[in-house]
């Protein structure tokens, strides 16, 4: 299933719903980019106000290696022209819906990442704030360079990251894991209740909740809405 959609006049993400048979319960699903116009978010925290439980992504603590990592994402809003801002989970959600924070730690992410061969750990800490200079400058073009891959990074820092699956694996694997584990939980604590639980996630991390939910638990996409991301200028 598409998530991401880019054209030459914008870039969409698509949020859908997975249901189960029998299961009132359902997985609202928010393919999200840590980088995009105003509108994309506010549109996002409209719908969440409808949901009764909030699974969100966020790495618990703080470590030199993650806040480098992040870079790119922070570099591109200081350019005004480029009508973008960085996601602010503050803003992105409504008053009064719990949320569960189910990622790992910086100290469990940066693990992952040094175990890695010592020149391929440099190239990922290095091409990281290289990348976010090059978005700053292009804005949102650094979206639309290749069709159809846009996930949660801009593709010139996933081409220069994540070549190597290697990398790619150890920057997801056990994030990945620990998001099943606890949509697992409410699967199974909750199933019975008709609740609509978001899940608010990078877009690299849905396929992986798409296989997870539907192979171990019988949820499928049923219904989905696509989200303007940004149009480039």
């Amino acid at each position: 299933m598409q998530i991401v959609e880019v054209t030459g006049y914008a870039v969409r993400s698509a949020v859908f719903t997975m249901r189960r048979k029998g299961s009132p319960l359902e997985f609202v699903v928010f393919p999200m980019l840590h980088v995009a116009s105003p509108t994309f978010y506010a549109q996002v925290r409209r719908r969440l106000r409808d949901c009764d439980l909030i699974v969100l992504e966020g790495i618990k603590g703080k470590s030199a290696g993650v806040s480098t990592l992040t870079l790119a994402y922070r570099f591109a809003p200081r350019r005004r022209r480029n009508g973008l801002v960085e996601q602010d989970d503050a803003e992105l959600l409504p008053e009064g819906v719990p949320v569960l924070f189910p990622d790992v730690t910086a100290a469990e992410a940066m693990a992952d990442l040094r175990a890695l061969p010592r020149t391929t750990y440099a190239l990922v800490m290095v091409a990281a704030p290289l990348m976010g200079l090059v978005f700053a400058m292009r804005g949102p073009r650094a979206f639309l360079d290749e069709d159809h891959v846009v996930e949660d990074l801009p593709p010139t820092l996933r081409a220069e990251m994540l070549a190597d699956h290697e990398v790619e694996h150890a920057l997801t694997d056990r994030r990945d894991r620990r998001l099943l584990e606890a949509l697992g939980t409410i699967h199974a604590e909750r199933r019975h209740e008709p609740i609509r639980v978001a899940v608010v996630y990078g877009a690299g991390h849905v396929p992986a909740i798409v296989r997870g939910l539907a192979e171990g638990y019988g949820y499928l996409p049923r219904d989905a809405e696509w989200l303007t991301v940004l149009v480039p200028r």
